[in-house]
């Protein structure tokens, strides 16, 4: 409870800057005119998170936590500074903007790579599983609360100030997490000899970027059939085919292919990918449709995503409370599951005429789903492997839903810049084309300047893209339950009674490190 506070501030970096972020980002659109790579804000960051995550989980196993949790820490901090500047007369005017958005979010997510797993093992470290259900519980509920946060922060920020203080505003924040952290945490020191498995490192990231701008660039910037888009599937199938013997040989493998052998571990895997493909590709699209579509102000659009956040933070709550109360979890990922589906379809149904209220309806049943789910997997991916393998299990875990959101944010952001295109055209015929490059203003003022005859269907095509990304997002979704069904319950450790896990891969519970 003494260094809580500190992890909590950590963790709500990374989750307050993706809901600000979220909010001000048909702003930053419209300021630097182009909507063609609007997901690739959103991208950028999640992909920097993604292929850094197993590195900073490996290297926190060997060199020891906290100075690797505060290093990711500062690099967070400069990375937000930097997107703060991007397109800045300082750093060469608005020509490059997006391109420096886009840059510095890539090392903005670095960094959030570290935070995010890094609290979640200390975490581990501290408490045993029994108990830790309650403290992640705790932590959902902050994150939850983040979240909420995140949308009326930005909002506000977009509306009142710069959209620059969007980033500027995790300076404070994270200066607050590096005194309490340094001057509170301690943690056990072990001493080993290291050696980072950077090969493995490098093959693991270099397929995943390929894979990622695979989606990205498929049938919208090249041909699926072009050199281009080719070279990409080769590099991919080359890097990740060699990532596997790699491992194997590997002496500090920077993800440890025995810990797929564990049922529960590859399936808890598979669901958080899942998870963060459907959750992160789709949410991002919500505060676009409210602000352009239904015309909500920036402060409102944050305003209308409260339901779904309240919901998230409440279920959480229940959910690691329950998990101490009981040992038992595999139902929740099961529940949660079948929610986030449901929230999919409702929110596929959203068009033009579709009121606020109803939108709000539809997210709350989003957020129920995302609140069983979302430290329910992180608890059973640690409950799956020895004490030493906590850091490695959490970054894996964290890195597979890190990589569905990487490739879900790309592959929606594709399908909606079709789709869109396409019902431009539909309506417009070759002027459709000029109307979805004409600049990508689609802030609120933006959608009120256009002529009245052309107002209403670039509204509906609006209106018509966005949900075909969550009907996508429900093909994925729905995938989420079937998979928790094979979940085999494992007791936790550390419960009354209970020296270790028995049943699946058992092992004699490690003893649990003492805060000094």
């Amino acid at each position: 409870m003494v260094v809580l506070p500190g992890l909590m501030l950590a963790m709500v970096l990374a989750m307050l800057d993706n809901m600000i972020v979220g909010t001000a980002l048909p702003r930053i659109v419209g300021e630097f005119k182009d909507l063609a790579h609007f997901s690739w804000v959103v991208t950028a960051y999640v992909l920097g998170t993604t292929v850094s995550t197993p590195i900073w989980g490996k290297v926190g196993d060997l060199y020891g936590r906290k100075n690797i949790f505060l290093g990711s820490i500062v690099i967070f901090m400069i990375g937000s500074a930097l997107c703060g500047m991007a397109g800045s007369e300082l750093l060469g005017g608005p020509e490059s903007g997006m391109v420096q958005l886009i840059a510095f979010r890539a090392l903005q997510g670095l960094g959030a790579g570290g935070l995010m797993v890094n609290a979640m093992a200390i975490i581990g470290d501290l408490v045993p599983p029994r108990e830790r259900g309650q403290y992640q519980g705790m932590m959902a509920g902050v994150m939850s609360l983040a979240m909420i946060a995140g949308p009326l922060v930005g909002g506000f920020i977009t509306d009142h100030l710069d959209w620059r203080w969007a980033f500027y505003v995790n300076l404070p924040v994270g200066f607050a997490a590096l005194a309490l952290l340094a001057v509170k945490l301690k943690l056990p020191r072990h001493r080993t000899e290291h050696r980072i498995d950077w090969l493995g490192a490098a093959l693991l990231s270099t397929g995943i970027i390929a894979l990622v701008l695979i989606t990205t660039w498929g049938g919208n910037e090249y041909a699926w059939g072009s050199p281009q888009i080719l070279g990409l599937v080769g590099l991919a199938v080359v890097t990740l085919t060699l990532f596997v013997p790699v491992e194997r040989r590997a002496a500090e493998p920077i993800m440890p292919l025995g810990l797929f052998r564990n049922r529960n571990f590859t399936l808890i895997s598979l669901i958080g990918f899942l998870l963060g493909f459907a959750m992160f590709g789709a949410i991002n699209f919500l505060p676009l449709f409210q602000q352009a579509v239904q015309g909500a102000s920036a402060t409102n659009s944050g305003l209308l995503l409260l339901p779904m956040m309240g919901a998230a933070m409440v279920v959480s709550l229940f959910v690691g409370r329950a998990i101490t109360k009981t040992g038992k979890y595999k139902v929740y990922p099961v529940v949660g599951g079948v929610g986030m589906a449901l929230g999919m379809w409702l929110l596929s149904l959203m068009g033009v005429a579709t009121p606020a209220w109803q939108t709000g309806v539809f997210i709350a049943v989003l957020g129920l789903g995302m609140g069983f789910l979302m430290q329910t997997t992180m608890l059973i991916a640690q409950n799956s492997v020895e004490a030493k393998d906590l850091g490695v299990a959490s970054s894996t875990a964290t890195f597979f839903r890190s990589i569905g959101g990487s490739f879900g944010v790309s592959l929606f952001g594709a399908v909606f810049n079709n789709r869109l295109g396409d019902e431009l055209t539909a309506r417009f015929g070759p002027e459709g084309e000029k109307l979805a490059s004409a600049g990508g203003q689609v802030t609120p003022e933006a959608m009120g300047q256009l002529p009245a005859a052309v107002r209403p269907g670039f509204l509906e095509s609006l209106a018509v893209s966005i949900s075909g990304v969550f009907w996508w997002a429900i093909l994925f979704a729905v995938v989420v339950p079937l998979l928790a069904a094979f979940i085999k319950e494992i007791p936790l450790r550390g419960g009354p009674g209970e020296s270790g896990r028995t049943g699946e891969a058992a092992e004699p519970a490690a003893p649990v490190p003492a805060l000094d």
